[in-house]
């Protein structure tokens, strides 16, 4: 998938408008549609700032398929706890997936 794409598909499933995202980045809307159709190639500053608006890390861009948003910062914070509360944490969730 190429990344114009990708910035569709997690902008889309947000239901956030291409005007909106575009003033959320600081880049103009006409910018923004010919990324996401591939037609442009953002700098790496412009990706980092798509990213921030969209509340996804860099790499959510370069995933081979689409992850729920809130799902991939669930994982981002998972990775920054400690063992013993990650172990916690995967016990809560088994006890509530039974429920």
């Amino acid at each position: 998938m190429k990344i114009g794409s990708r910035i569709k598909e997690l902008r889309t499933f947000q239901k956030i408008k291409l005007n909106a995202l575009a003033e959320l980045a600081g880049i103009s809307r006409v910018f923004l549609s010919d990324i996401e159709r591939d037609n442009k190639i953002p700098s790496f500053e412009t990706l980092e700032r798509i990213a921030k608006a969209l509340g996804v890390e860099l790499d959510a861009f370069f995933s081979p398929s689409p992850i729920d948003p809130s799902l991939h910062n669930l994982i981002i914070a998972a990775k920054k706890l400690t063992p013993e509360q990650r172990e916690l944490l995967m016990k809560l969730i088994e006890t509530i997936s039974k429920e």
